[in-house]
């Protein structure tokens, strides 16, 4: 699954965010970033691991997206600049799917080294994200697959809209 995310998002530069033994990921050739300081403060500290990474390389804006949306349409960078940009789809945002500017790491840091609320969604708000919409006619190329079913499901959708000549991404 996360084989799929990463050829989709088509980037030069691509790093994994988790948290645990990196070697699991050793097969993608791509460095991993743990949360460091922030671990456990959800996936705002990921974020924030990813800008600092971006920075690194001189970048100016991230891209995040989830490891479990096997689904997503490739151009995302194209399609959301520029930043601060999300998605959303069939009237859902989807807060992690976006295009972060470096520019806001400071603002990230602050939030998450004082008490409050962590939540994605709060944050995005924060910084004046837009979102865009991505309308397809079947399925959610946003959709999360969690769980075995989940992933029966998907996969069956996707062969459906493959048979009908709409594709995967």
């Amino acid at each position: 699954m996360l084989a799929s995310v990463i050829a989709a998002l088509d980037l030069a530069h691509i790093a994994i965010s988790a948290n645990g033994d990196p070697a699991r990921f050793a097969s993608f050739g791509l460095p991993v970033l743990p949360d460091g300081a922030f671990q456990g403060q959800g996936p705002l500290a990921g974020v924030l691991a990813g800008l600092e990474w971006a920075a690194s390389l001189g970048m100016t804006a991230l891209l995040t997206a989830p490891g479990d949306m096997p689904f997503l349409p490739k151009g995302l960078a194209c399609a959301l600049a520029p930043a601060p940009a999300g998605v959303s789809s069939h009237g859902q945002r989807h807060h992690l799917v976006a295009l972060w500017p470096v520019a806001c790491m400071s603002g990230l840091r602050r939030l998450l080294s004082a008490p409050g609320r962590r939540q994605v969604g709060f944050f995005a708000e924060c910084i004046g994200m837009r979102y865009v919409d991505f309308a397809v006619p079947t399925g959610d190329p946003f959709a999360n697959v969690n769980t075995q079913d989940e992933l029966m499901r998907a996969r069956a959708s996707a062969d459906e809209d493959q048979g009908r000549g709409l594709g995967k991404n």
